[in-house]
């Protein structure tokens, strides 16, 4: 039997390119680096052979020097399954890294769904691997929270937890937006209004949770808030199942978010009601869900690239020493269709 082995192409190194150029390892060093005392012949001597090479620069040796890795973490702080299944998430990320992009950093996705996930990446921010961080999902005595406090990093939350001080964070106004929806989900004429609520333990959740308060004033009953832990379809289904046992003559849901009411509507349909006719329904997030539900959903339209950008802009501006632009609020519409 005979054996063929590939070979392997050798990377070009600083040494060649040098060789190729005429000049000396040092010179290209400095081409490579932006710094200046190279003449525009050495220069330009020293991009052709890198072209002609193939040249790519090593990052982690170019960091050493620079002490500057041009790359910033995105951390997500949600479990495996709501990172695939959220589509804010996907557009954030998308947002941020279409700013870093223009600014030749490189986004890392980190995802925390464990306590060894958290411990990890402790671990690694203190690498000195990342410049910045944008943090999406942060809770209230996060750890994550707490390690970048003590380390120093330049970062930027996604939400606003109330335990991050002077941090600069990017947000949407969850509580002024669930008041308004619910409002008008009220102004439909439905009598009894209930909620399924998620994620309490961080901002967009208990805000939510508070603006549909609002909205109600005395007619609000705890009764028909049904708590679940995440922003999921099973999660909807469960809390609507959870509400048409307690409280069968509710004729009225917001849901936290629209992945919540589609969940929500699937389970109505189970039960015989109709939807808008028997129970009306709201979302949050104006998200893929809404337009897949049937009837289309009534929700909240998050503008999920502009608060990546809007996180990514002020992570970059940290690293160029300008002032803190401390919180950043944008605003969300109403999207008004058939659920309701």
């Amino acid at each position: 039997m005979m054996w063929h082995m590939t070979e392997v192409k050798r990377r070009a190194t600083v040494k060649d390119v040098a060789l190729q150029a005429g000049v000396s390892r040092g010179t290209v060093s400095r081409v490579l680096n932006g710094q200046p005392y190279v003449s525009i012949e050495a220069r330009d001597a020293v991009d052709q052979a890198i072209a002609n090479l193939g040249f790519v620069p090593n990052r982690a040796a170019r960091s050493l020097v620079t002490q500057n890795s041009q790359s910033i973490g995105l951390i997500v702080h949600e479990p495996h399954s709501v990172f695939v299944e959220d589509p804010n998430i996907g557009s954030i990320l998308l947002g941020a890294n279409a700013v870093l992009s223009d600014a030749d950093y490189q986004l890392s996705c980190l995802i925390a769904d464990s306590q060894r996930d958290i411990e990890r990446l402790s671990r690694y921010l203190n690498g000195g691997l990342i410049d910045g961080v944008i943090v999406v999902s942060a809770r209230v005595a996060d750890p994550i929270t707490r390690a970048i406090s003590t380390l120093g990093l330049p970062a930027v939350y996604v939400g606003h937890p109330r335990d991050i001080g002077n941090a600069d964070f990017v947000s949407i106004d969850n509580r002024s937006a669930a008041r308004e929806v619910t409002s008008r989900l009220v102004a439909t004429g439905r009598k009894r209004v209930g909620m399924i609520a998620a994620a309490l333990d961080r901002d967009s959740g208990s805000d939510r949770l508070a603006g549909f308060v609002d909205a109600l004033g005395a007619r609000f009953e705890p009764q028909l808030v049904e708590n679940v832990p995440l922003y999921s379809y099973a999660d909807g289904q469960a809390g609507m199942k959870a509400l048409l046992e307690r409280s069968p003559d509710i004729d009225g849901v917001f849901a936290a978010n629209d992945a919540l009411a589609a969940g929500a509507i699937e389970v109505l349909k189970g039960a015989g009601r109709e939807v808008p006719r028997d129970v009306g329904i709201v979302g949050f997030d104006d998200s893929a869900w809404a337009t897949r539900c049937v009837p289309a959903l009534s929700t909240v339209h998050q503008p999920a690239i502009e608060v990546g950008r809007a996180a990514a802009s002020s992570v970059l501006a940290q690293l160029r020493g300008e002032p803190s632009a401390g919180g950043t609020l944008i605003s969300c519409p109403i999207v008004w269709r058939d659920s309701a």
